[in-house]
């Protein structure tokens, strides 16, 4: 598939009157919140743009942490993760409760365009900007995915994890995708 899409960061000029996700509380969000998000530093926004400049996506990443709260956590999350560690770190990635991530957050496709690998995509645009560029410590790669079925289904296909059982019926559920894994170290 020949991908040609474009990044770029939101700017108050980009019109986002026409886009349409499908979802009203991401549209809600971004046709009236993202710019006073933007403005306290709250996110950065980003647009995903064709080759004839069509906005096709947005996003917005923030800094992050995946935080574990107890020692049963803890000793979870590195079982879970031994394949994600690497043995030489593993000593001192024990000894920490809270590891850097970055998070997508608000992740909006156009509803016409859905299921076509844009936010794959985003992900690997992501994915390859924090490991490449080696712009802060960054471990992981955390969302809050809408839970439905669909949704949840593509962060999984996309490598991402269950952080808990314990949101499995909230509206969201906390997902991580280990950078560790696409490194070569």
């Amino acid at each position: 598939m020949d991908i040609n899409y474009s990044v770029h960061q939101l700017c108050s000029t980009d019109d986002l009157s026409d886009f349409s996700c499908g979802d009203d509380k991401l549209d809600k969000f971004f046709h009236e919140e993202v710019c006073l998000c933007m403005k306290y530093k709250y996110v950065t926004a980003y647009c995903v743009k064709d080759q004839n400049e069509l906005i096709i996506a947005l996003f917005t990443l923030a800094h992050d942490a995946v935080v574990l709260s107890t020692e049963e956590e803890k000793e979870d999350f590195i079982s879970d993760s031994s394949t994600i560690i690497n043995e030489e770190y593993i000593d001192t990635f024990e000894k920490q409760s809270a590891f850097p991530a970055i998070n997508i957050g608000h992740l909006a496709v156009r509803q016409d365009l859905q299921s076509g690998g844009i936010g794959t995509f985003i992900i690997n645009f992501v994915t390859n900007t924090f490991i490449e560029y080696k712009i802060s410590g960054c471990q992981f790669i955390t969302v809050d995915s809408l839970n439905n079925p669909r949704t949840n289904k593509f962060y999984d296909k996309n490598g991402f994890i269950y952080q808990t059982n314990s949101d499995m019926y909230k509206p969201t559920r906390r997902m991580y995708l280990p950078l560790r894994i696409y490194e070569d170290l």
